[in-house]
């Protein structure tokens, strides 16, 4: 995997969406994905996925991450 970059070469490029209510918060890696273990991950395609694909994947994205966090509490 590639190393994060340093804070001082970071922009502060954060993308807030509402779905279904809520505020998602996006950056340029796009969103996190709680696993079943609660490890976190990230969708490895996200710059190359078109509009219509990464919406159907946030709908979908936040309803699971949110069953995955409550089975894990």
């Amino acid at each position: 995997p590639l190393p994060l970059p340093s804070p001082s070469t970071a922009t502060d490029t954060t993308t807030q969406l509402n779905v279904d209510g809520q505020a998602v918060k996006l950056d340029h890696l796009g969103p996190l994905v709680v696993n079943k273990d609660g490890t976190l991950s990230r969708i490895a395609n996200w710059e190359s996925m078109a509009e219509i694909e990464r919406q159907n994947t946030l709908r979908i994205l936040v309803k699971r991450n949110q069953v995955r966090l409550g089975a894990l509490r």
